[in-house]
């Protein structure tokens, strides 16, 4: 793979990488309208959004920071997002242009005021894996392979102005006006400044692994604090397969069910019992080892759930309180979904909304276990996804609905029944986290 000896890392050169973006798509946009006349509408507008998707993609990736992370976000909202895209934007989960070797030294140095080599018995300044916010190589010190990751230079520094250039783009795609909607993008703002200090993430990635060492079929590794620094991380290298290759070729049944029941245990755990969890669910953070154990890696994502939203948020997981017409709406006031100032058909609207999502979402609470290799189940999601991001009647209201927790809550749901999906996982058993 072709490596980069640059990032842009001021304001003026990361948003002329954005406008010379903006440049390619309004080309795409002249051939579209040229396509329809010879092509139906629907060849024209998937030509258009796979030649979208992959510009877009192409300039992210050389930004690479919270601009390439929030493309990680999107491809994982397969319900809302055209699959042109969620296919091209899932690519920054574990597949993006590595810093070249000589950058890596530069880096390195910079961090830590030292070359790799007087640290380590063996440092390989090409790297292994190549995310959005830090790339990973490989290490060796007393005999021990280790896996050191670096965080690409100004990342950290350039987190608020690349929000700032992508809001737009967000406020656009998920409906959300402009007031009021600071306290959302100050949430991803929060989340993505603590995912670039890697001595929080070390912290975190310690208090999770001690608090679920007792889950079977788990795995974590040893951080080592000596050997990194506020941007480099060292930790034990682990041997195994990202969970979309496996899932890719798997056909043991009685090991994805294992796995699943793990990976389903470790965040019921998290969420129910500890109120902080790792919200950030992507094939590329698991791996699965030979033995069929699941590794958890890279806990710089963690939401802690304050008790104020964690209580109507899974009040409304249960059957007989979506029933409930009086008790489901005032829950949704508390979630900040209904809003005193609404008109009684916005309030009608979007009451109806999330009775229909929470229905069909909430469905494996409702039962003692669950088959997520049910592909009905995730059809009807993906339906009402579509359906609801072609209403025009939707679009014509505030999409500004819900607390600001829903950001990472949702993500961390909508990425776990991913993974569940993927790995076909059938039986689980939905409340096993309480006999732990």
């Amino acid at each position: 793979m072709k490596t980069i000896d640059s990032i842009p890392t001021s304001k003026i050169q990361r948003a002329t990488k954005l406008v010379s973006t903006g440049a390619k798509v309004g080309v795409n946009y002249l051939k579209y309208y040229g396509d329809k006349l010879v092509s139906t509408q629907e060849e024209a507008k998937e030509r258009l959004n796979k030649n979208n998707a992959s510009d877009i993609y192409d300039g992210l990736k050389q930004l690479k920071g919270s601009a390439l992370k929030v493309a990680q976000m999107l491809s994982m909202e397969k319900s809302i997002m055209p699959q042109a895209y969620v296919e091209k934007f899932s690519l920054a989960q574990f597949s993006v242009p590595p810093l070249s070797a000589p950058l890596v030294i530069k880096t390195f140095k910079k961090y830590f005021g030292k070359h790799p080599n007087e640290l380590f018995d063996t440092f390989n300044a090409t790297s292994v894996n190549a995310a959005s916010i830090g790339q990973v190589h490989l290490a060796e010190k007393n005999g021990k392979k280790l896996a050191v990751k670096i965080q690409y230079p100004g990342v950290a520094e350039s987190i608020a102005s690349d929000l700032a250039m992508v809001k737009p783009v967000a406020m656009s795609m998920f409906n959300i006006k402009g007031k009021d909607s600071d306290k959302y993008f100050k949430e991803v703002e929060n989340k993505l400044i603590e995912e670039t200090n890697y001595l929080l993430e070390i912290k975190q990635s310690k208090e999770i692994a001690k608090s679920c060492q007792h889950i079977s079929n788990l795995k974590f590794p040893e951080y080592y604090e000596e050997l990194s620094s506020e941007r480099i991380i060292t930790m034990d290298f682990m041997y195994g397969e990202h969970l979309s290759e496996f899932t890719g070729h798997n056909q043991d049944k009685n090991k994805a069910d294992k796995l699943g029941q793990a990976l389903w245990d470790f965040y019921m755990y998290q969420i129910h019992q500890l109120k902080k969890v790792h919200a950030d669910p992507h094939p590329g953070n698991f791996l699965v080892s030979k033995d069929g154990e699941l590794i958890v890696l890279d806990f710089g994502c963690m939401k802690t759930i304050p008790e104020e939203f964690y209580i109507p948020y899974f009040e409304l997981a249960k059957k007989e309180n979506i029933n409930n017409r009086e008790f489901f709406v005032s829950r949704l006031y508390e979630l900040e979904i209904l809003k005193k100032e609404d008109s009684a058909e916005e309030q009608k609207f979007f009451t109806e909304m999330f009775l229909d999502m929470l229905s069909l979402f909430t469905q494996p609470f409702h039962q003692s276990t669950f088959d997520f290799s049910d592909a009905g189940f995730f059809g009807k999601i993906a339906e009402l996804g579509e359906r609801y991001s072609k209403s025009t009647e939707l679009r014509k209201m505030n999409g500004n609905r819900g607390s600001k927790h829903f950001i990472y809550i949702n993500r961390t749901f909508f990425g776990l029944y991913n993974l569940m999906f993927d790995l076909k996982a059938q039986n689980i058993k939905i409340d096993n986290y309480l006999r732990l």
